[in-house]
């Protein structure tokens, strides 16, 4: 028969942190359904009634333990505000992946690697870290040196806020193949994930920073900061850019000397 583990005398904030790091790992060995809130308090020697009390219901406790597995933590950002864009990106990236080294079985059960159901909740969780990871990349882009402070939560265009939203889903795949199919060594996925960033902050960022210009205002013509190969298809239209724009092609005329069949 397994002890008990003995109950220690914590303050408030660090009792809530060892609830969460028990938390954490009884949900990444044994998956959302088959741990309950007792076997969380026992293992964090505390009173069931404790662990309702700072997460609410079993749901709510979940929901934190993915909320801290998928966010990255301010004070990480310290590791990425000096050296050039290549070495701060190459910090930032070495966070990620000793992170998600280090707790790497609840971390796959969170984002849905391992098999399991995220369902609505999660998800809104995840898309939620996947925007505050955003505004972190944009701030490891800012140059330290460069004057001025860096960008505010929220910052950047649609268009540039996508493409990062589609590097932070690149960088969760690029993490499951090493960990889970073996198919990257831990070298292999570092050099993908930091060189793939530094090309995008350094070369795709500064084209979508700014947005799309509105052609009616813009004396240069309308931008395209998606680039050619991201660029959205042009509407139909039998119309050519700097042709009239009553310009038909000879098929589609209307011949004056034709006149139309008679009606039966």
């Amino acid at each position: 028969m397994t002890a008990r583990p003995r109950r220690q005398r914590w303050e408030p904030d660090a009792r809530r942190e060892q609830i969460l790091s028990c938390a954490v790992r009884l949900f990444g060995e044994r998956g959302y359904e088959e741990v309950s809130t007792a076997e969380v308090a026992a293992a964090a020697g505390v009173v069931r009634g404790l662990v309702n009390h700072y997460f609410g219901t079993k749901k709510e406790l979940y929901l934190d333990v993915v909320r801290v597995l998928v966010t990255i933590p301010d004070d990480v950002l310290d590791l990425t505000r000096r050296g050039d864009l290549a070495g701060r990106v190459d910090s930032a990236v070495t966070w990620f992946l000793d992170a998600v080294a280090r707790h790497a079985r609840p971390w796959l059960t969170a984002i849905g690697a391992s098999g399991a159901g995220t369902g609505p909740d999660v998800a809104e969780v995840i898309a939620e870290a996947d925007e505050a990871t955003i505004d972190a990349i944009l701030r490891v882009a800012h140059d330290p040196d460069g004057g001025g402070p860096p960008p505010p939560p929220g910052a950047g265009s649609a268009e540039l806020r996508a493409a990062l939203r589609a590097y932070v889903s690149f960088a969760r795949s690029g993490a499951v193949e090493w960990l889970v199919r073996g198919s990257l060594s831990r070298e292999q996925a570092h050099t993908l994930l930091a060189q793939t960033l530094v090309t995008l902050l350094s070369e795709t960022v500064p084209t979508l920073a700014d947005g799309r210009s509105d052609p009616s205002t813009d004396p240069a013509g309308p931008t395209d900061p998606l680039g050619p190969r991201l660029r959205p298809p042009r509407p139909a239209s039998s119309a050519r850019p700097g042709w009239p724009a009553d310009w038909r092609p000879p098929h589609a005329r209307a011949d004056p000397r034709r006149r139309p069949p008679p009606r039966p």
